[in-house]
């Protein structure tokens, strides 16, 4: 993003913060001035207390003492103490939900939109549901996605508290809360003006952070209403791999010829530092065939050749060949340099909230959001390579000696070299185009969010009983837009077959052939023969923005009435009915050249759209059984909790969830507690309607392969089941050697888009745990839990190899599951009988996870003269610990990974946290710690060079001073020992580095 779009932005937030000021002032805000400094109020550390709040996950009131679900809660305080700028880096602080990175996974693929989603357990975003005040939020994900609403989008300025409900919650709340709820909790009672700056910057000076923010209130009548309106903005860096060490290593593994077998202690793969890929580069390396193996490179003088960016011929090294696409060194292109690490984000966010007390029983709300984020990030950009020989829009570039853009000298060369060039025979050109051929080289995500909701409450006496009930509507439009600078490969092919037009100049050639006929006026030829050295003219004809538009439309009315029944003698039995009515719709647009296929793979892609409804009716019980005045020896309080759901979709059909509870108090301060609980989550729209297209495509593993028809896990079912098929169909050949060639080519039609027949997945859930508060040691909370899901039925997304693996794998063979790929019957060209001809990829109800962990809190705070006498001040400790003993996933339902203690879910998470207050000064410190772990699932040093990845640790240290009443300053360093990723990884750890933040809020 550029500097003065971020300028912009800031300027733009000031000024409506001034307005804002303005306009609230003299509604009768005083300001004051010269007040001495004051006493900074000692906070703890929120996301370890077990404080008494109205809880998430129950409609019921009751506060946060009487759940028998582990809840966790991170408080405003923390923004300003750890310099976080969304309610993104919010999340990322839980250990519960980390780690949740907006950054590529290490392949070289794009580092996403820009959009944070809470991710709890590592059991997918679509999987956690997020609430804003205890409602659902529109999706803001592209397209027809998950129900996934983008932590940017929420106003930290207004943020009271986020609570996190861990495992379930779709009784009280409906589809997707299995893994749990995270609930944004926004203040409803801002008095003042609060303004908030922070700059901050890592110590390589390539990660700039800026954030400002205006929040006004004020309460009016008598204190019977206030209103509130929040801005800001902020902005963060895009980063690509070559930014840090740890991502431009450029690492990749290939097979190690030193491996003699499976037990001898010496690893298959071998690191390779830097790879390279040696096949293309950016000034076009020349190959005597469209195909990529080394031998049928063009030599000159017996050296490989490539272009010049003057478009003469030169030597080119390809480095210490590998095999394709890798090489150790060279003049190729470096991996490292096509891959982006994370995605800037540039959010913008206005919140208008209010109430007003209109009776002593009857309040009206209201809450008005609009939000603007722009994600920015680094495509992998256009390459015309030997790579990708099957596809017309991405193989490489086929040229004659005609072609003017040739230097005499650069045919002479060629033509000595291959003298079947200089007779007229074609070469072709293999290269990428990152730089040069577009605008830029940016892939931008817009969504821009608008939410009104209103909202009655209140309460009323009837039947000789108090009732308390809600009632509210919202409607949410979400519009974005995906794009980036792509080749209309039709207008490049008609733009480098160039000819000259016999005056001296060069135009786009024009001949009879149909498949070549350029009748196109404004095709400006273009020279892909040497870096730098395409004309602005033949940019603009080839380049074409690639991507789609989408909307998201909510529609959510909710009501709630609640009341005690009747009395029992250890206290009132509570209950609470719900109903909610929730209507959603969905658009996709691709872009026009994506609907024509001339971008991309040239899959002509087409809008869809989808919508449906859901009538859902809830009933939630709390039993005290023993408490009050009836007590049992060891029993101080018991009580039973019951949540039942019914919902009624018009497309997935109905679907019943519920929940069980209890709690037993044995004695002041300790407390058990347990939960039992069925979930769901319903269909998306993307799932069910996603846009059909056919794509050429590879094929993917074939269960039946020689070296496969004995793996998997049932080998002998795998095996008479493919021997059944070879018997039938004696043409497919020798079962004990085939190999399918569509596994490493594109050679099968693939299918791709929704599944209208999809079903709900649901959960099993159950928690049990124990929270001890103030026993034994004052000022002492410990809670510890015990979480194990269990998932089926689970919307998995299908490959061609998904639906091979599960057809082979069973007994008897799913008739739906075996129809959904075909084999050739004849042999095709260079493809053999047996060869996967069609296939599908799409969502299936197939998938299992099975989750099994802990998570802890300890929090202790205490006064220093207790412990030492003449000291002062007060000191909080906390710990926040996730243990995830077991992650256990499959997508087809028979073959599982086990992906816990690797890097992608560590064993144990972390967080340690110690704060001392003292007058008008804060300290603040804090770990965060990863486990040590496997690299990958089942890694040894037998198939990984680096197995083990090492924990680690990352120390951070921040400081807040109160100048004098409502003006306090702020500024910290994370990461003060600069530790980055364990190696190899750039994900297990901290791969920002050191990185320092400075601020000032001011209140009056």
């Amino acid at each position: 993003m550029e500097k003065n779009v971020i300028v912009k932005s800031l300027l733009n937030t000031c000024a409506l913060a001034a307005l804002a000021s303005a306009l609230i002032a003299p509604l009768g805000v005083a300001q004051e001035q010269d007040e001495p400094a004051a006493t900074l109020p000692v906070t703890e550390d929120e996301t370890a207390t077990l404080e008494t709040v109205v809880i998430t996950g129950s409609r019921i009131r009751r506060d946060v003492a009487s759940t028998p679900a582990p809840v966790v809660t991170f408080g405003e305080a923390a923004f300003e103490e750890r310099g976080l700028v969304s309610a993104g880096d919010a999340l990322n602080e839980i250990t519960s939900l980390r780690p949740q990175l907006n950054q590529a996974a290490g392949d070289g693929t794009s580092s996403g939109s820009g959009q944070q989603y809470p991710e709890l357990f590592g059991l997918g975003t679509g999987r956690t549901l997020t609430l804003v005040n205890g409602r659902r939020f529109a999706t803001t994900s592209s397209g027809l996605g998950d129900a996934q609403v983008d932590a940017n989008i929420i106003p930290t300025g207004l943020i009271s508290r986020i609570e996190v409900v861990q495992a379930g919650g779709a009784a009280v709340y409906g589809s997707d809360a299995i893994a749990g709820v995270v609930n944004y909790i926004l203040k409803d009672d801002f008095d003042g003006v609060e303004l908030d700056l922070q700059y901050g910057d890592n110590e390589l000076g390539n990660y700039e952070q800026i954030t400002g923010r205006i929040t006004a209130g004020k309460n009016f009548g008598g204190g019977r209403g206030n209103v509130a309106l929040n801005l800001e903005a902020s902005t963060t860096p895009v980063l690509r791999f070559s930014d840090f060490p740890e991502s431009n290593r450029s690492r990749i593994t290939q097979g190690n010829p030193d491996d003699t077998g499976p037990d001898d202690g010496i690893p298959s793969l071998q690191e390779v530092i830097p790879a390279y890929f040696w096949n293309f580069n950016g000034n076009g390396v020349i190959f005597n065939a469209p195909a990529p193996p080394p031998f049928l490179m063009t030599t000159v003088n017996g050296a490989p050749a490539q272009f010049a960016p003057d478009g003469s011929v030169i030597p080119y090294n390809p480095g210490n060949i590998l095999g394709i696409p890798f090489a150790e060194g060279g003049d190729g292109t470096r991996y490292s340099d096509l891959a982006g690490l994370r995605t800037g984000v540039e959010r913008f966010t206005g919140n208008l909230i209010g109430h007003y007390d209109i009776s002593d029983n009857l309040r009206l709300n209201t809450e008005l959001l609009y939000a603007q984020t722009t994600g920015e990030s680094v495509p992998q950009g256009y390459a015309r390579t030997v790579l990708n020989q099957t596809s017309p829009s991405l193989g490489a570039i086929m040229f004659t000696r005609n072609n003017p853009f040739l230097t005499q000298s650069a045919i002479d060369t060629l033509s000595a070299a291959n003298p079947g060039f200089g007779a007229g025979a074609p070469l072709w050109l293999s290269r990428n185009f990152y730089n040069g051929l577009f605008p830029d080289n940016v892939q931008e995500n817009e969504t821009t969010t608008w939410r009104a909701l209103a909202g009655l409450e209140g309460d009323f006496d009837a039947a000789g009983r108090n009732f308390y009930w809600s009632a509210s509507a919202s409607y949410a439009d979400v519009s974005g837009e995906e794009s980036f600078w792509d080749a209309n490969f039709a207008n490049f092919n008609r733009a480098v077959n160039a000819v000259s037009d016999g005056a001296g100049g060069i135009v786009c050639a024009i001949n009879a052939d149909a498949d070549t006929t350029n009748d196109d006026p404004s095709c400006a030829p273009l020279n892909p023969f040497g870096a730098g050295n395409i004309s602005e003219a033949a940019s603009r004809y080839v380049s074409a923005r690639n991507g789609f538009e989408y909307n998201n439309e909510q529609v959510d009315l909710l009501a709630t009435i609640g009341t005690q029944l009747f009395t029992l003698p250890a206290g009132a039995v509570d209950v609470v009915l719900a109903y909610e009515h929730r209507r959603e719709e969905a658009s996709f647009t691709p872009f026009e050249a994506n609907q024509l296929g001339l971008v991309g793979t040239g899959s002509m892609e087409e809008p869809s759209s989808g919508k449906y409804n859901t009538n859902e009716y809830s009933a939630e019980v709390l039993v005290p059984i023993i408490g009050g005045d009836l007590t049992l020896p060891g029993v101080q309080a018991l009580d039973v909790s019951g949540t039942y759901r019914f919902v009624d979709n018009s497309i997935a059909g109905e679907e019943s969830v519920w929940s069980l509870g209890s709690r037993w108090e044995v004695t002041d301060g300790v407390t058990f507690r347990v939960t039992r609980s069925r979930n769901f989550r319903a269909p998306t729209l993307e799932q069910l309607f996603a846009p059909q297209s056919t794509v050429l495509a590879n094929g993917g593993f074939d269960p039946c392969d020689a070296d496969r028809i004995d793996a998997g896990p049932n080998p002998a079912t795998r095996r008479a089941n493919c021997e059944a098929e070879w018997a039938a169909n004696p043409q497919y050949g020798d079962l004990a050697t085939f190999q399918n060639p569509a596994e490493n080519f594109s050679v099968t039609s693939v299918l791709t888009g929704g599944n209208a027949d999809l079903l709900n997945e649901v959960s099993e859930t159950t928690t049990f745990g124990v929270v001890l508060d103030n026993f034994i040691v004052p000022g002492l909370t410990v809670a510890a839990d015990r979480i194990e899901i269990d998932l089926t039925d689970g919307l998995s997304a299908f490959t061609t190899a998904d639906f091979m693996a599960t057809c082979y794998d069973s007994t008897p063979q799913p008739a739906a599951i075996c129809s959904a790929f075909t084999r050739l019957q004849a042999a095709d060209g260079s493809d053999p009988a047996g060869t996967t001809a069609t296939g599908r990829t799409t969502t299936f109800n197939a998938g299992e996870i099975t989750f099994r962990g802990e998570v802890y809190y300890v929090n202790y705070g205490f006064d220093l003269n207790d412990l030492f006498s003449g000291a002062t001040g007060d000191v909080t400790l906390g710990l926040e610990a996730t243990h995830m003993a077991k992650l256990n996933t499959s997508v087809t339902g028979t073959s599982f990974t086990r992906s816990d203690n690797t890097v992608q879910r560590p064993d144990w998470t972390a967080r340690f946290n110690a704060a001392y207050s003292t007058g008008p000064l804060r300290l603040s410190y804090q770990m965060d710690y990863l486990d040590d772990v496997l690299a990958r699932p089942d890694a040894t040093i037998e198939n990984d060079p680096n197995p083990e990845i090492d924990a680690n640790y990352v120390h951070s240290l921040s400081a807040l001073y109160e100048l004098r009443e409502g003006l306090t300053l702020r500024a910290g360093v994370t990461n003060m020992f600069d530790e980055g990723p364990s190696y190899p990884t750039f994900v297990h750890g901290d791969i920002l580095g050191r990185r320092y933040f400075a601020g000032v809020n001011y209140r009056f």
